[in-house]
């Protein structure tokens, strides 16, 4: 089937390229009212990378990557989130070196190799912003300050932001221990990933898809409950910002997120019937997984360009139409050369000129010109270049002025 995308893939183009177009700018757009820069990482990237920073425990790396070893013989894997090509790029290009805090924003493909599904294809594309080298709650306040941003940006309006704490790695101990003491209770129960896991990573197990497990956990001890004085000063803090700021949040002790680097502060934008917009929070101890070395913290979010789609479409906000053609020329009789060098001249003072390659009657062009939904037409015949004038015609009312040639850019402008 090899006129057929792959299953999990998508093509862009028409309408739906022109609202990614539009999101993407938004999303620039806003990233630089925060003086965020882009950075752009490779598509892939070394396998020990994502096991080790993303967790080897994750479903995302035990189930979801596409892995393959290069003619090198090494093991190769397509990037499945956007943080770790970025902290692994912040640290191999030195820049912790530079004084403040890294702000970076991407806009790249991922691939996970999972059921598709509405918002969510194996090969998608994320928007998404980490912040490297802070420590206060005032980033995450940022962060979750930006997406309500662009949130209203979009026109959604169906949005809440639920946050939670997992703590830090010393309170985390004794969460674990709470944790595998009540999930050895019910451990009969639980699906064969999660029976493993449980020992080495029992958080992940708050994360399982599998319903079954997602019943049992429903009761389980919550990290909330088993904070250190730090974790719980930052949470706390957090939330003081947030209501300065007139942030609405809810606080829901659910939230775990899919990734291991996660500490501390973690987050979701969800609509009325809890689908996950966007996902982020604080992840203190990537860089020194990563590494090896150094202990610095960070922070980010991503959220993916199909799901905003979907979003849109569920609130039926429209982004309106592709923006038409300035002028539409259409070239007639034996001067095509110099009708077309017309039209080059013209796009190159600035006008957005479509044209007639096929050799259509007047007619034809006139209505295409129509279709289109130019605002201008001219017409390039013989007596036209001859007398180096022409007419422009206004397609709305039907008015046309007669200009030179030379004059048709800034008659159009």
């Amino acid at each position: 089937m090899i006129t057929q995308a792959p299953r999990g893939t998508a093509d862009w183009f028409g309408d739906e390229m022109h609202k990614r177009e539009v999101i993407e700018q938004i999303c620039k757009d806003t990233a630089a009212l925060y003086n965020i820069k882009q950075i752009m990482t490779p598509v892939f990237e070394h396998t020990l990378l994502f096991s080790r920073g993303v967790g080897d425990t994750t479903d995302v790396v035990q189930k979801e990557m596409y892995t393959f070893e290069d003619r090198g013989g090494r093991s190769i894997s397509l990037k499945p989130e956007g943080t770790a090509g970025v902290i692994r790029a912040y640290l191999e290009h030195s820049m912790y070196a530079e004084s403040g805090l890294t702000k970076l924003f991407y806009i790249t493909p991922a691939f996970r190799y999972e059921k598709p599904q509405s918002g969510r294809l194996r090969q998608h594309h994320q928007f998404g912003v980490e912040y490297i080298g802070g420590k206060s709650p005032l980033v995450e306040a940022e962060l979750i300050s930006l997406v309500s941003t662009l949130t209203k940006k979009l026109g959604l309006n169906d949005i809440e932001v639920h946050i939670n704490s997992i703590g830090c790695g010393e309170c985390r101990k004794e969460y674990n221990k709470a944790l595998l003491e009540y999930l050895k209770k019910h451990e009969d129960a639980l699906c064969p990933t999660c029976r493993e896991r449980m020992t080495r990573n029992p958080l992940r197990v708050l994360d399982c898809k599998v319903e079954t497990c997602k019943e049992i956990v429903k009761d389980a001890p919550r990290t909330i409950d088993y904070l250190c004085d730090d974790c719980r000063d930052h949470f706390e803090e957090l939330k003081s910002i947030l209501e300065e700021l007139g942030i609405k949040y809810t606080v829901d002790t659910g939230i775990v997120r899919g990734l291991d680097y996660y500490t501390k502060t973690v987050f979701e934008f969800v609509n009325r019937d809890g689908f996950t917009l966007c996902g982020g929070g604080r992840y203190d101890n990537l860089v020194k997984e990563i590494d090896g070395k150094q202990d610095i913290p960070a922070a980010g979010f991503g959220m993916g360009l199909e799901r905003i789609i979907y979003f849109l479409g569920l609130e039926g906000v429209d982004l309106g139409e592709a923006a038409p053609p300035d002028l539409y020329a259409a070239i007639l009789g034996d001067v095509r050369k110099e009708g077309y060098s017309i039209v080059r001249d013209l796009r190159n003072a600035g006008v957005r000129v479509e044209t007639d390659y096929l050799d259509k009657s007047l007619k034809a062009q006139m209505k295409y010109a129509n279709k289109i939904k130019a605002p201008y037409v001219v017409i390039l015949g013989e007596d036209e270049i001859k007398e180096g004038q022409v007419s422009v015609k206004n397609m709305a009312d039907g008015t046309e002025v007669r200009c030179a040639i030379s004059e048709i850019a800034e008659h159009i402008k």
